[in-house]
């Protein structure tokens, strides 16, 4: 697959309004430019963070976001008489990706899966204890469950998938970036 560097998307500002919208945040201990560098570095995710089977750009644009592939695993723990059993759901998207380093933010608009149109925003901002990372994600539900669409983006969806992944990944990114704010103030 050829990857070619294009104009970055215009993805705009977010949609608020729809009926599925979750935050996850987070102060991380570190600067703004070390955790807004690897949140941004999309495709290191994967070794960083172990719920995340991968992660492949398709195009790069000029910003450093493009269409990008993502696949992650949804970890489940399932009683059984045998005791505990750890499922992992494998759940994927494909996200057109914007990086904009003045704001600084990162917009993605899932294009390709069962969460096609989702609107996502990762936020940075400086505080006294280091960065205050935010990650919004807004949708109205699959449209092709029109009936019950909305319900089960609310409902299971939001609650259970984004939110299950969004804060397994804004936490080892944090970590990533507190153990690199530790080794340089040594």
């Amino acid at each position: 697959m050829t990857t070619r560097v294009g104009r970055a998307f215009d993805l705009g500002p977010m949609p608020y309004g729809r009926r599925m919208q979750t935050v996850d945040e987070q102060i991380v201990c570190a600067p703004l430019t070390t955790i807004f560098q690897l949140a941004r570095q999309v495709e290191l995710w994967p070794r960083y963070l172990a719920h995340y089977r991968y992660v492949r750009f398709r195009t790069r644009r000029s910003d450093g976001g493009g269409l990008v592939e993502m696949s992650a695993n949804r970890p489940f723990q399932v009683k059984t008489p045998r005791g505990p059993l750890g499922i992992n759901w494998r759940t994927w998207w494909l996200s057109e990706m914007s990086v904009d380093k003045n704001r600084p933010s990162i917009r993605f608009r899932h294009v390709g899966g069962i969460t096609r149109e989702m609107e996502v925003e990762w936020s940075f901002s400086p505080t006294s204890a280091g960065t205050h990372v935010r990650i919004v994600h807004l949708w109205d539900g699959p449209r092709r469950f029109h009936l019950i669409g909305g319900l089960a983006a609310t409902r299971v969806i939001g609650p259970v998938f984004v939110h299950g992944i969004a804060s397994r990944t804004l936490a080892g990114l944090a970590a990533v970036a507190e153990l690199d704010a530790g080794k340089q103030q040594q």
